[in-house]
C-alpha cells in the first residue's frame, strides 16, 4: 500500500477540540479508505484550513486525490455540490464517504494562483460562473441563513467591532436586505484563484463550501486574494475597483449587489476577529494584516462610479 502518510504536525495542531478529535482519527480514517478503495499514496499531501489531500494512485495506475474534510455548517454542501455539477466547471467527484467527509477526485494541474496575468486570471474564475451558477436545489443548506447569523454576531459586537462604523452599519443594513431571503442558485461560496486548477487547455474549480445564494455573493473571495498584484499597481483601491469591474462586465452580475455583498462579507470577517477564539488572520496568520485587507477592500468599494 506504500509508506504512510505524513500528517504535518503544525496543520494537525490547530483548531478547537472537535477538530482535534477529527484530526486524531485521520490515520486510521486514511489507511481504512485506502484499503477499501484500493489507493496507493504518491506524494506528499498538501492541506487547506478544514482538509489534508492526498496525491494516490487507483488500481488502475491513474492519479487521482483523495480529501479527507473536517465537515462544518458552511461546507456540508461540498459532496452534493460537486455531485451535481457532474464535472462541468469543476472537479469531478469520482467516489464519496459523505459522513466521514471523504472525497475521491480527478487529479488537477496547477492553480490559477500562479498564472502570470491578473487580469486574465480573474476573468478565468469570473468565468467558470456560468457553469456553476445553477438554480437552487434543496439538498443543499440556504447560504443566507448562514449570512443572517454571522450578521446578527457582527451586531452583538456593537463598537468593539475593529472597523469603521459606517461600514459596519453599511454592511448590515445591506447585508440583512440581500439575504432576507432564500439563495436562488448553487454557489461555490469560496471560489478564489488557488481553488481553480488548470484542466487540460480549460481550468475547473474546486472545495467548494456549496449552498444556495445570490450570486453575486460569489466574487467576495476573489477580492482579497492575489493581494501582491493589487499592492504592485501602485493603487490598491482603484486596482480593487477594476477587479470589481472585471468580474461584473465577465460573469454579467448586478454591479450594486455585488458591491454590497462585498462590503458585508468583508465586514463579517472583521467581526469574527474580534471573537474569542478567532482563527488567526483569516489563513494569513497575522490577524491585523487580515482586518486592514478587509477593510481596505470595503473602503475601495464606496469609490464605485455605479450608474443610478
Amino acid at each position: 500500500m506504500g509508506a504512510p502518510v505524513t500528517i504535518p504536525a503544525g496543520w494537525a495542531a490547530v483548531g478547537g477540540d472537535a477538530r482535534q478529535r477529527w484530526v486524531a482519527g485521520l490515520p486510521g480514517l486514511i489507511e481504512s479508505t485506502l484499503q477499501r478503495w484500493h489507493l496507493t499514496p504518491d506524494g506528499e499531501p498538501c492541506t487547506g484550513m478544514t482538509a489534508l489531500v492526498v496525491p494516490v494512485r487507483d488500481a488502475d495506475e491513474v492519479r487521482r486525490a483523495v480529501k479527507f474534510s473536517f465537515v462544518e455548517d458552511d461546507n456540508a454542501g461540498e459532496i452534493p455540490t460537486l455531485r451535481l455539477w457532474a464535472g462541468r466547471g469543476a472537479a469531478t467527484l469520482l467516489r464519496a464517504d459523505p459522513p466521514r467527509g471523504v472525497l475521491l477526485l480527478e487529479w488537477l494541474g496547477e492553480p490559477l494562483q500562479d498564472w502570470w496575468d491578473a487580469e486574465e486570471a480573474t476573468q478565468v474564475a469570473a468565468g467558470l460562473y456560468r457553469d456553476l451558477h445553477r438554480p437552487a436545489v434543496p439538498q443543499l443548506p440556504d447560504g443566507h441563513a448562514l449570512v443572517r447569523g454571522w450578521l446578527a454576531e457582527l451586531a452583538s459586537l456593537g463598537r468593539r467591532a475593529p472597523a469603521p462604523p459606517r461600514l459596519v452599519a453599511w454592511a448590515l443594513r445591506a447585508g440583512g436586505e440581500l439575504a432576507a431571503a432564500p439563495g436562488t442558485h448553487i454557489v461555490h461560496g469560496d471560489l478564489h484563484y488557488l481553488n481553480v486548477l488548470r484542466r487540460g487547455d480549460g481550468w475547473a474549480a474546486i472545495d467548494p463550501k456549496g449552498f444556495n445564494a445570490d450570486p453575486c455573493l460569489e466574487p467576495v473571495p476573489l477580492m482579497w486574494n492575489r493581494w501582491a498584484d493589487l499592492e504592485a499597481s501602485g493603487d490598491v483601491g482603484e486596482a480593487l475597483r477594476e477587479r470589481f469591474y472585471t468580474i461584473v462586465d465577465t460573469a454579467g452580475l448586478d454591479e450594486r449587489r455585488t458591491r454590497d455583498w462585498i462590503v458585508t462579507r468583508c465586514m463579517i470577517n472583521v467581526g469574527w476577529q474580534a471573537a474569542e477564539g478567532a482563527p488567526p488572520g483569516g489563513g494569513l496568520g497575522d490577524p491585523e494584516e487580515w482586518i486592514t485587507r478587509n477593510v481596505t477592500v470595503a473602503k475601495a468599494m464606496q469609490g464605485l462610479e455605479l450608474p443610478e
